[in-house]
Formats: C-alpha cells, sequence, structure tokens
C-alpha cells in the first residue's frame, strides 16, 4: 500500500507463507500509532500498515490441530450442529513452530461449542483462562470481540475462540455455565467493553462506578484528562491533541 513518495523500507511487509492466508483488508494505517497531524511524534509518520481480518487456514493445519478440529466436529454433529454452522473459520498463525490455533466461533453456538471442547475425552479443554475484549471499529458489524483462552490440562494443550458481534447489538451468550470462572472476566468486558453476555449470573460493572457512562477500553471513547499549565503556556488535554478515529 505504498506510494512513489513512500520509502519501502517504511512499508510494512504482510507475510504471504505457511497456512495463513491474507483476510480482508480493514485499514491503512500511516504512521506509528494512527494518528493525523502533529499527534504522531515518533518520527515514522511514512509507515504504513495494512491492518487485516485474518483470512480461514487450509488443511493441513498440522501437529495436533487436525485432530482437535475433527473430533469437534464429530462431537457437534452427533449433537446436530453442523461444524461449519458453528465455527466461522479455523485459524492457525503465525505460521511456522510457534503457531496458534483458533477457532472463530458464530456466537450463538458458543456455549455447545465450550461444553463440547470441555466434555469430550479426547478434548479436554477443562481451564478457561479468562474472556478478553477486542474493539475493531472498522470492521463493520463485527466491531466487538470476546477472546477465550482455553487450556487442556489433560492433553497440554491450548487454543483460542474468538467471538465477534456489532456494536449495534452487542450480546454473547454467558459462558459461566460451562467455565465459572469465567464470572468476573465477563463482568469485566462488559463494563470495560459493553459486550452483553447473556445468562451471566450477575452482569454488572466490576471495575467503574454503575453510573459511569460509556465503556473505557473502546478505541472510540474519549482519552479525558485536564489542560496543564506549564511556564505560562497550556498543554491541552489528551482527548483535544491526538485522535485515534
Amino acid at each position: 500500500m505504498s506510494d512513489e513518495n513512500t520509502p519501502a523500507e517504511l512499508v510494512a511487509p504482510i507475510s504471504t507463507t505457511g497456512s495463513h492466508p491474507q483476510g480482508e483488508v480493514l485499514e491503512t494505517r500511516r504512521g506509528m500509532f494512527g494518528a493525523s497531524g502533529p499527534g504522531d511524534t515518533s518520527g515514522y509518520g511514512r509507515l504504513v500498515t495494512t491492518v487485516r481480518s485474518p483470512g480461514a487456514s487450509e488443511r493441513p493445519y498440522g501437529g495436533w490441530f487436525d485432530e482437535v478440529v475433527d473430533v469437534l466436529a464429530e462431537v457437534l454433529g452427533e449433537q446436530g450442529v453442523p461444524f461449519d454452522q458453528a465455527i466461522e473459520r479455523v485459524v492457525v498463525a503465525p505460521p511456522g513452530p510457534h503457531a496458534e490455533l483458533t477457532l472463530w466461533v458464530e456466537r450463538t453456538h458458543l456455549p455447545v461449542v465450550a461444553r463440547a471442547l470441555r466434555d469430550d475425552q479426547d478434548l479436554r479443554f477443562e481451564l478457561s483462562l479468562g474472556v478478553s475484549g477486542v474493539h475493531f471499529p472498522q470492521d463493520a458489524g463485527r466491531e466487538l470481540h470476546a477472546v477465550y483462552h482455553l487450556t487442556s490440562i489433560t492433553h497440554g494443550r491450548r487454543l483460542r475462540l474468538e467471538v465477534a458481534c456489532p456494536d449495534a447489538d452487542p450480546h454473547i451468550p454467558s459462558t459461566t455455565a460451562v467455565y465459572p470462572a469465567n464470572d468476573w472476566h465477563e463482568r469485566e468486558t462488559f463494563d470495560f467493553f459493553g459486550i452483553v453476555f447473556d445468562g451471566h449470573p450477575g452482569l454488572s460493572r466490576i471495575e467503574m462506578p454503575d453510573d459511569w457512562p460509556g465503556h473505557p477500553q473502546r478505541k472510540d471513547y474519549p482519552l479525558g484528562g485536564i489542560p496543564v499549565e506549564y511556564k505560562g503556556a497550556t498543554v491541552p488535554s489528551p482527548d483535544l491533541r491526538r485522535s485515534y478515529q
């Protein structure tokens, strides 16, 4: 995504190797922080970075990844849930020996997928290490993501689940019935990102006051702050001197 005024060495490379094909382009950023105007003081104002949604990986995934996907497809099939309806895509990234397995789950099927991963003897992902929220304002219709990190103590394996929902309908089923330890993690994700976990036993803010407006870790949330006077000059607050829109 460079032009004749952009040196080649300042264009961030995009890997095309391995089984992780390029996905949909979400955004092209210029500068180190994506800031426009004088807000980027890093000296990398001409750096061009392409932000992509990961594309589906192709088989063979490698290692035990194929076995897990096959077993999960079999278990879901026995419950009358087609694998390609429950799992939007399988992503193995980055290419190479440090690759990780991510299952992108269609949100209405999250509880049945989580229960299958926990209960089947050949899967046994007994432990969820929590829920993390992510905000992609440029990903239209899929702005809010919830990421689950699962561990199989029995088999010594780890995988990741990722679920997306639109900002206009920020609802994802709760996983507390499958992984009770996700209780506070879902509350934190609700507090900071505004994702509503349907079926949670007591969904409420966990750190911010109950009447706090907005969700502070969204990328469109104002940075806030107050102006600071220094030797007769006034330094504006962060939300006035830099924008991440």
